[in-house]
């Protein structure tokens, strides 16, 4: 969503186009989440900057939020250990974090306690679309016991990202592992900021209420610094719903 600090948007122009295309489709807040990472370094200063800028071009059309996409190496944590709302969201206590394709820490459960202790509570992004993470759902689900939470990207529901990323993203789903789905938009093309179709697929796949709790409570409770509900909490899905999905 910020222009010209990583993979995202280039100009305040595209911004501003990615912030009026999610509003047509009926998102009311963006959390903005440039990434700390070896490729790019993380600025609160500029991102402050440049979310103040689109705010003011895009003249309200929704909500905008701070946040960052957050990598796990040695400096990061060190830092958001001695910073805790350095990277989180809106500097409160839900910090996304984004595994390398590459690798998966041995010790990632004892790095989120660390992080769970120091009031920061992670949140896995995609893991669906993580090679390695779809060979770990034992793992995620031990984390998710000890208060991680997780993201599931809309567009890997309706197979954007291909069926090994579909197939894990409905696994998490009736493993009640999942907390909060998420456009991840980095542009209006390929990877728009549209929540809507996520939002009915879960809808009629699922249920409404777990449409509601994956693409509204939970992430408003994101914002707000809140206990997020427990997946359990959501319906499951029916038989006859999977059968239409299928035919």
């Amino acid at each position: 969503m910020l222009f010209g600090v990583d993979d995202g948007a280039k100009t305040i122009e595209d911004s501003v186009a990615m912030v009026r295309m999610a509003a047509e489709h009926g998102t009311t807040d963006i959390v903005a989440t440039p990434h700390a990472s070896p490729t790019y370094s993380f600025d609160p200063e500029v991102n402050r900057d440049r979310l103040a800028q689109i705010e003011e071009a895009a003249g309200g059309a929704l909500r905008l939020h701070t946040g960052c996409d957050f990598h796990l190496s040695f400096d990061n944590i060190q830092d958001a250990l001695e910073h805790p709302t350095k990277y989180t969201i809106d500097h409160k206590n839900y910090l996304m974090v984004e595994f390398s394709d590459l690798l998966v820490f041995h010790n990632t459960g004892e790095i989120f306690d660390r992080l769970l202790n120091a009031g920061m509570i992670p949140v896995i992004t995609h893991p669906e679309r993580n090679p390695l993470l779809r060979q770990r759902i034992e793992k995620i689900t031990e984390w998710v016991a000890a208060g991680t939470r997780l993201q599931v990207t809309a567009q890997s529901l309706t197979g954007r990202f291909g069926k090994r990323a579909e197939a894990f993203s409905k696994t998490l789903l009736d493993a009640n592992l999942v907390h909060v789905i998420a456009s991840d938009g980095h542009d209006v093309v390929h990877r728009p900021p549209v929540m809507d179709e996520a939002f009915a697929w879960l809808s009629e796949h699922y249920s409404a209420a777990t449409a509601e709790l994956l693409c509204r409570k939970n992430p408003g409770a994101a914002l707000s610094g809140e206990k997020m509900v427990a997946p359990e909490a959501a319906p499951k899905p029916s038989k006859s719903g999977w059968l239409r999905f299928f035919r």
